[in-house]
């Protein structure tokens, strides 16, 4: 699942520069990890929708979701629908 999600946070974002094993599971997503910005948190939350029928209705989740691919991969396969 983790690798699946690098992947396609990498592609969602034009990540060119990146690979799936240059992105740590636990490595912050946004300030020092992979420096990710408001824009890229709206990609995140359709990547989310689109592959894994997740919507999330309040965007402060997204913040604590969002914490690093671990955390997110956790809540996917939690709350997945699709």
């Amino acid at each position: 699942m983790k690798q699946q999600l690098k992947s396609q946070i990498i592609e969602a974002l034009n990540l060119v520069d990146l690979k799936p094993e240059d992105i740590q599971d636990d490595a912050p997503l946004f300030g020092e990890g992979l420096g990710l910005d408001s824009i890229d948190a709206l990609e995140l939350i359709m990547l989310m929708e689109k592959n894994y029928g997740i919507r999330l209705s309040n965007p402060a989740e997204g913040k604590a979701i969002f914490r690093s691919v671990g955390v997110m991969a956790e809540y996917i396969s939690q709350n997945h629908t699709k």
